[in-house]
């Protein structure tokens, strides 16, 4: 099963890296300057001489605007992803190893965040700062860092009475030196699958504050900033209104898609974030010629593991972040 789903995620990496790739480019494909137009052009059709996606209501290419858009668009959905997933991590694995004080205060801090939907929460926080790229990676930060949070606190609490953890503390291991050598191995790999799949929603979030005038300030152009400029057209001119739109949808699916082929492959070699079904499946069921086999009631495999080895596999992740995840177990 592993085999058959290698050229999946080469491939979804591939696509996903595409956006990527025409923003660094964009200086080189944009066929004409995005923040220049001629109001004789204005409102010109996709397919139009020399504009192939038409042009916006001061005669600007949209193509060119598209393709220079992706880099603020691309950086506030991928930037606050990073930040989150690091701050995410630090607090989750701080929370994890912290005395029943410093857990509580840190989970009940990230409940009370965690308590708002994230479009308001992302609103708010904007609504607070100047307009700009600061302002959404900054909000888009603090809407998503609860969430990983989460997901390194589980991984961590699972893990911080292994023995391998108990040695290294009896050794006179400091604290950042089991965090960085110990605990942060093993959350990592996590965080990254799951930080993945928050791209897609960064980018859509990112898009919606630009589109409230909230996020990136024209003339700089930017995706969600584009469909609010063109919206009053959306009933004269349909197709130039849906492009910007397309766009911020085509892109989001891509690197939704490259987080759940990376969290189907890491469940597929045993590291946690595979989903519940695949675990399943992935199990030999007992039959006559399949006896059933001794478990190990402190892992998911078939035979005793030696815990000086490090961890084994654990109990699924929650699923990819759709309004808020993950689920509130503490």
């Amino acid at each position: 099963m592993t085999t058959n789903r290698l050229p999946i995620g080469a491939l979804a990496g591939a696509a996903a890296l595409l956006p990527v790739l025409l923003a660094v480019a964009a200086p080189l494909l944009a066929p004409a300057d995005p923040t220049a137009g001629q109001l004789a052009d204005r409102l010109l059709d996709p397919g139009s001489a020399g504009h192939l996606l038409g042009t916006d209501s001061q005669g600007r290419d949209i193509l060119s605007r598209l393709l220079w858009a992706a880099r603020p668009s691309l950086t506030a959905g991928l930037l606050p992803v990073a930040v989150a997933g690091l701050a995410g991590a630090l607090l989750g694995i701080a929370a994890g190893l912290g005395g029943r004080l410093t857990e509580q205060a840190l989970l009940r801090t990230l409940d009370v965040l965690y308590a708002f939907p994230g479009v308001l929460l992302a609103i708010a926080v904007a609504s607070l700062l100047t307009p700009g790229l600061g302002a959404t990676v900054l909000a888009l930060s603090v809407v998503l860092t609860p969430a990983v949070a989460r997901v390194a606190f589980t991984e961590t609490r699972r893990i911080r009475s292994a023995e391998y953890l108990e040695a290294a503390r009896v050794s006179g291991a400091t604290w950042p030196a089991l965090v960085l050598r110990q605990v942060l191995p093993v959350v990592a790999p996590v965080v990254l699958v799951y930080a993945t799949s928050l791209v897609g929603l960064a980018i859509v979030y990112a898009a919606g504050l630009s589109f409230l005038g909230l996020g990136v300030a024209p003339p700089t152009p930017e995706w969600g900033a584009m469909l609010d400029e063109l919206r009053p057209a959306i009933f004269t001119h349909p197709w130039l209104a849906a492009t910007p739109a397309l766009v911020i949808l085509g892109v989001s699916v891509l690197f939704n898609t490259l987080g759940e082929t990376l969290r189907a492959q890491a469940g597929n070699r045993g590291v946690p974030g595979v989903a519940p079904g695949e675990a399943e499946a992935a199990e030999p069921r007992e039959t006559e010629g399949n006896p059933p086999q001794e478990r190990d009631a402190g892992h998911d495999s078939t035979t005793a593991r030696d815990p000086a080895a490090g961890p084994g596999p654990v109990a699924p992740l929650p699923a990819p972040l759709a309004v808020r995840l993950p689920s509130r177990e503490t």
